[in-house]
């Protein structure tokens, strides 16, 4: 589990193949990571991996077909700067908002513009998962949690204060890049118990007992 608060950018330094359709990542991070072992989860771009080894400040990592496909890692190569946030511990402050490391789809930038202090980044988004996009809520975007401005089906807006630019490739990327989103889960959760659920070994749909009704009566709404 994650934050969204993004700990140190990095650089990929070697892509190479890891089985017949995987690959093994190293990456140099830009701090020191004393306090990481083999087998610890660390969020690249947003996306959790397993450390499979380590040296000082340098790390690999291998990525599965399926993050592959999932992510942007799948274009991934030699160069690439990348955010990199360590896992949660129970005993830290929750500055962002909670992440799984579990990308829901990729999208890219569609727009950058400068706003005062701000600036202020437009983002394209499957539809499938845009529906769980909502206005002041949270995302991460290539593992940074973000503030939703605004939002509609496809797309979202969000600000980037010159700090956030600073530290994390959201100040590096331009128009038309690519970039890994990962929706809320609580609202992925409410649809569930909320919605028509299979009957146990019963091959039949029985209605959740919470509806819209329930939750709007019981102040979630």
């Amino acid at each position: 589990m994650f934050t969204g608060i993004i700990e140190s950018l990095g650089t990929i330094s070697m892509v190479r193949s890891s089985g017949s359709k995987g690959k093994r990542l190293s990456v140099e991070a830009d701090i020191n990571l004393d306090e990481t072992a083999i087998g610890d989860s660390i969020a690249v771009n947003g996306a959790c991996l397993t450390v499979v080894e380590i040296s000082r400040n340098r790390f690999d990592v291998d990525v599965s077909p399926e993050t592959l496909e999932k992510t942007t890692l799948g274009n991934a190569k030699t160069g690439d700067r990348v955010n990199i946030e360590r896992a949660l511990r129970l005993s830290d402050r929750l500055d962002g908002h909670l992440v799984s490391g579990h990308i829901d789809g990729i999208g890219k930038i569609k727009r950058k513009n400068l706003t005062g202090n701000a600036v202020i980044i437009t983002f394209e988004a499957p539809v499938e998962i845009s529906r769980y996009i909502i206005k002041k809520g949270s995302v991460a975007v290539d593992g940074v949690s973000l503030t939703v401005n605004n939002c509609d089906e496809g797309w979202f807006e969000v600000s980037i204060i010159p700090h956030t630019a600073k530290l994390t490739t959201m100040g590096i990327k331009a128009e038309n890049n690519p970039v890994n989103i990962e929706t809320d889960m609580i609202g992925k959760y409410i649809e569930r118990f909320a919605g028509m659920q299979k009957g146990a070994g019963r091959g039949k749909d029985i209605k959740s007992s919470i509806d819209m009704a329930f939750l709007s009566k019981t102040g979630y709404i």
